[in-house]
C-alpha cells in the first residue's frame, strides 16, 4: 500500500494536535482548513460527457472550437494515450468511483445496478473524506452499483465556490452534460458551425446529414467548452486556483454512431487535461504545455488522484498511478462492452499505444444492431438509410455487418480502425502477445463477463453471493475453465467438435454454453449431428437451449427452433431478451413468436419491454421499422 510520505504525516500530525485540543476527529475539516491543506492540494475535476479526442481542438482536429480545453493544455499537460475502460457511462463511473473494473465487479452491463460487498469495496471518496478533504459532486453519479445510495459518499452536490474557500482541502467533480448524445440529437439544421467545415470519420459515409450532425455536436462541444471556462474562472475568482489541481476529461468516447459503445479509439480515446500550480509543481510530469505520451487508464484515476492527495490506497485497487512521485508504468489498456441497453454483445479489447487487439465472443451479433436511443440521432438514420440503398462500400458499409472473432489495428495510421490486419502474417507475433496479455488480465482481474450476463445473475442470486464474490470462487465460477471454453469455441477448429459434442454434458452449464456455441461457429463450415444438438433443447440453463434451436434453425428445422424459443418466452425465462435479439438478428420476422412475446413477463431492467416495442408486440404498438435484416449486408472481415 502506497501513500505520498509528506501528506500522511502532516496530515497524522495535525490529527494529534486535534485531540490534545478536544477536537473530533469529525471536526477537522471545519476547523484546521489552512493547516490540513498547507501542503495538499485542492482538486477540481471537470468531467464531461461522450466526446472522443477529435472533437477537441487541441487534439488536432482544426474544426473543433474548444478554447478554454485548449488553453488549459497550453498551461498544463495533454496525455495523448489516455482510454476509457468502458465506452458508455454507467460502466465506465462503476470503475472510477471504486478503482476496481467493472468487469471485476459484475457491474459492467448497462444500467444492472447489481450489487457490491461494499463492506470490501469502498467509493474512493469514503478515502478521501478520512484523509481531511472535503468532496463534491454536481451532480452525476450513475454508478451502475446496486446496495447504496449513489450520493452517500458525497459531502455535497453543488458547486458552492464560497464553501470549497473555507472547507479546503476539497475535492470536487463538476460533471458537464451539454455534451451529453441526447445534445446530438434533435434538429441538425441550421447549426452556428458550418457542415462545410467537419472532419469525418473514415467510416462513415460523406452525406449531407451526417455532416449536419457533426455540425450540431460541435456546436454543443463548443457550448460545453464554455462552462470549462467559466469554472476555471470562478476557481480564480474565489482565490483558489493556486491551490487547485485542475482535470478535466470525457467520460468515455462518442459521440456519432460507431463511437460510443464501442471498443474502437473513437468510443475509448479520451481527452485527459492536467493543470497543475506552480506550488504543487513535484507533481508535475513536465514543463507546463507537454504532450505526454504515456499511457493512461482510466482505473487509473482513483488511484492516482488518492495518492496525490495523501489518502490510503487499499489493495484492492486496481489501477496504477500514473502522476507524482509514486508513478508506476503501464504497458496495456484493457477495456470491455457487453449488454447495451436492449442489445445483447460481449466484446474485450487490449492495447499499447500503438496496436488495438479486439476479441468478439458474440461475432453473430451485427456492430450496427438497433438501438432505440442510438437510432434517435439524425445520423444514424441517415447512416443506415443509406446503406439499405446499397449506397455503402466495404468500409462504411462494414457497421450493418457481422463481427470478426478478432480484429487488430495499427492505430498509429489508422486512428478509426477499419483496416483489420489480424490475418496479415507479419502482424502474428502482436496478435499473439496481446491475445495473451488479455488472457492473463482477464485471470487476474476475474473476468465476470465470460458468461451471458443472466445466466452469471442466477448464479450469483442462487449462491447468495454478490457477482464480486461469486467470480472469486473457483467452484462457483471457473474464470479459467470458462476462458479455455471460451477460446475453443472462437477457434472454428472442426478438429474441436468431438470436444464440443462431450462437453454438452459437462457439470458445469459455462462449459456447455461455450460448447453449443462452438458447434454454432463451426455450422457454416462444418457437420453437425443435429440430433446430438437436439438434446441441448432441454439443457438445465436456458442459453444453452437458445443456442442450440438457433442451430436447428439454420439447419432447417425451423420448427422445433420456435417450439422452444417460445416455450422459453412463455415461461419468462431468464434468457428472454437474447431470444428476442436472435429473433431480430435472424430477420424473419416476429409473426410465429408474437403471442409468445407478448406474455413474456420477464423485464431484465426493462429491456425486454423495449424490444417488445420495437418489434411491434407490446400490445398495439406498431414495430419501429420493418424486419429487413436480411437485406442487410454481412460482412466478413
Amino acid at each position: 500500500m502506497k501513500h505520498s510520505i509528506p501528506f500522511v504525516l502532516l496530515f497524522k500530525t495535525f490529527l494529534l494536535g486535534s485531540l490534545l485540543l478536544g477536537v473530533a476527529p469529525s471536526d477537522t475539516r471545519l476547523l484546521g482548513a489552512d493547516a490540513v491543506a498547507a501542503d495538499r492540494p485542492n482538486i477540481l475535476w471537470l468531467t464531461c460527457e461522450d466526446n472522443n479526442v477529435n472533437w477537441v481542438g487541441c487534439y488536432g482536429n482544426p474544426h473543433a472550437e474548444t478554447p478554454n480545453i485548449d488553453a488549459l493544455a497550453a498551461e498544463g499537460f495533454q496525455y495523448m494515450h489516455c482510454y476509457a475502460n468502458a465506452p458508455v457511462c454507467a460502466p465506465s463511473r462503476s470503475t472510477w468511483i471504486t478503482g476496481v473494473h467493472a468487469l471485476s465487479m459484475g457491474t459492467h452491463p448497462m444500467r444492472s445496478r447489481y450489487p457490491i460487498p461494499h463492506d470490501v469495496i469502498q467509493y474512493y471518496p469514503d478515502l478521501l473524506k478520512k484523509a481531511g478533504y472535503f468532496v463534491g459532486n454536481a451532480k452525476k453519479t450513475d454508478y451502475n452499483i446496486g446496495g447504496r445510495n449513489d450520493g452517500d459518499a458525497w459531502d455535497t452536490n453543488r458547486a458552492d465556490w464560497k464553501e470549497l474557500q473555507a472547507r479546503q482541502p476539497f475535492f470536487m467533480v463538476i460533471n458537464n452534460t451539454k455534451s451529453h448524445e441526447s445534445r446530438a440529437f434533435g434538429d441538425v439544421n441550421n447549426t452556428t458551425h458550418d457542415p462545410a467545415d467537419v472532419r469525418l470519420a473514415k467510416y462513415h459515409p460523406d452525406i449531407p446529414d451526417i455532416r449536419k450532425n457533426y455540425a450540431h455536436y460541435h456546436d454543443q462541444m463548443k457550448k460545453m467548452d464554455a462552462d470549462i471556462g467559466l469554472a476555471l474562472k470562478e476557481l480564480e475568482k474565489a482565490g483558489l486556483a493556486e491551490n487547485t489541481i485542475v482535470i478535466h476529461n470525457s467520460d468515455h468516447g462518442g459521440v456519432i454512431a460507431r463511437s460510443k459503445r464501442f471498443l474502437f479509439n473513437s468510443g475509448t480515446h479520451c481527452p485527459l487535461i492536467i493543470r497543475i500550480p506552480p506550488k504543487f509543481k513535484h507533481l508535475r510530469p513536465a514543463e507546463p504545455g507537454t504532450k505526454i505520451n504515456d499511457l493512461v487508464s482510466f482505473i487509473d484515476m482513483t488511484k492516482t488522484w488518492l495518492s496525490i492527495c495523501g489518502a490510503e490506497t487499499p489493495d484492492y485497487l486496481q489501477g496504477k498511478v500514473f502522476l507524482g512521485p509514486d508513478q508506476e508504468t503501464r504497458d496495456y489498456h484493457v477495456s470491455f462492452r457487453s449488454r447495451m441497453d436492449e442489445r445483447c454483445d460481449n466484446v474485450r479489447a487490449i492495447r499499447d499505444q500503438r496496436f488495438l487487439y479486439i476479441r468478439n465472443y458474440m461475432p453473430y451479433a451485427p456492430w450496427g444492431q438497433h438501438l432505440n436511443y442510438l437510432w434517435t440521432m439524425r445520423a444514424t438514420q441517415a447512416w443506415e438509410q443509406h446503406h439499405r440503398a446499397g449506397k455503402t462500400n466495404a468500409v462504411t458499409g462494414r457497421f450493418f455487418g457481422t463481427k470478426p472473432m478478432e480484429e487488430l489495428y495499427d492505430t498509429a495510421v489508422d486512428p478509426d480502425n477499419v483496416n483489420n490486419l489480424i490475418d496479415e502474417p507479419k502482424y502474428a507475433e502482436d496478435v499473439a502477445r496481446l491475445s495473451s496479455a488479455l488472457d492473463q488480465w482477464q485471470l487476474a482481474h476475474y473476468d465476470s463477463g465470460l458468461l451471458p450476463e443472466s445466466e452469471v445473475v442466477r448464479r450469483s442470486e442462487e449462491a447468495g453471493k454478490t457477482i464480486y464474490e461469486l467470480v472469486r470462487s473457483p467452484t462457483l465460477y471457473d474464470v479459467r475453465g470458462l476462458q479455455r471454453a471460451a477460446a475453443r469455441a472462437l477457434k472454428q477448429d472442426a478438429a474441436n467438435l468431438p470436444h464440443f459434442y462431450q462437453d454438452l454434458a459437462d457439470q458445469d452449464a459455462g462449459v456447455r454454453y461455450w460448447a453449443i456455441v462452438g458447434c454454432f461457429n463451426l455450422q457454416e463450415s462444418t457437420p453437425l449431428d443435429l440430433e446430438i444438438i437436439r438434446k441441448s433443447l432441454h439443457d438445465d440453463s436456458h442459453h444453452v437451449r437458445v443456442m442450440a434451436a438457433w442451430i436447428l434453425y439454420r439447419g432447417g428445422d425451423k420448427a422445433a427452433a420456435q417450439e422452444c424459443w417460445n416455450s422459453l418466452l412463455r415461461e419468462s425465462s431468464y434468457a428472454s431478451l437474447k431470444i428476442f435479439n436472435v429473433v431480430d438478428w435472424i430477420g424473419d420476422g416476429v409473426e410465429p413468436y408474437a403471442e409468445a412475446m407478448k406474455a413474456c413477463d420477464f423485464s431484465h431492467g426493462g429491456y425486454v419491454a423495449r424490444m417488445k416495442t420495437y418489434l411491434g408486440v407490446a400490445g398495439d404498438a406498431k414495430p419501429a421499422r420493418k424486419q429487413q435484416r436480411k437485406a442487410k449486408t454481412k460482412t466478413k472481415v
